[in-house]
């Protein structure tokens, strides 16, 4: 069976390494939108997660005419009301990079104790078909508690700053298996595969 190519909207290497090895469906290519010069970004002005991962997903597939699978996650956290949110990635502005959101997320909670620092990963998927029209849309979630302090050297984002109660551990300590099993992206990931397998017409 020839491949059918599978574009992630998505430019950040991490993002798409981790979402190629959550997909893993046989005879799907994927391939990231960074190998398509020329393509602009995808200004991501919707409300909600979910606006932005069909925003990106629909233009992207406009532009390539390829399935596209684009998502937009980020950190709710419970006492900022669901901030940094769908702003997650540019937390501490145009120079925003993962050190400078994880210590502007830091000052803000200084002197919030541990029990009010619940937070949640949000993760949704949407799927676009060749003709930039939407096929699917998923959401994962999971809940964690935010620390005072980094910890861990795995994963990006947030993720030293996400403490697992159950395992005592950031997702950046946690190896790739059990983040894999745990994480919202991975929740997300575990729903959205039956449905492209069936929108792609292949086996899981």
């Amino acid at each position: 069976m020839e491949k059918i190519v599978v574009v992630l909207a998505s430019r950040n290497r991490k993002k798409a390494r981790e979402m190629a090895d959550l997909l893993d469906l046989p005879h799907v290519e994927l391939t990231s939108v960074a190998d398509f010069p020329g393509i602009p970004a995808v200004e991501e002005t919707g409300a909600t997660f979910t606006e932005n991962a069909t925003l990106k997903a629909c233009a992207v597939a406009r532009a390539t005419g390829r399935w596209t699978l684009a998502d937009d996650s980020g950190l709710a956290v419970d006492v900022l009301h669901g901030a940094p949110g769908v702003y997650s990635a540019r937390y501490a502005g145009p120079a925003a990079n993962d050190e400078r959101n994880n210590e502007r997320l830091l000052a803000e909670l200084r002197d919030v104790p541990d029990d009010r620092r619940g937070a949640q990963f949000v993760c949704c998927l949407a799927v676009a078909g060749p003709d930039g029209a939407v096929r699917a849309q998923v959401e994962g979630r999971c809940r964690g508690r935010l620390l005072h302090a980094p910890r861990g050297h795995n994963g990006f984002g947030y993720d030293p700053l996400f403490w697992i109660p159950e395992y005592r551990l950031t997702f950046a300590e946690l190896g790739p298996v059990a983040k894999g099993a745990l994480s919202h992206r991975a929740r997300a990931f575990a729903k959205m595969r039956p449905q492209l397998a069936a929108l792609l017409q292949v086996g899981t």
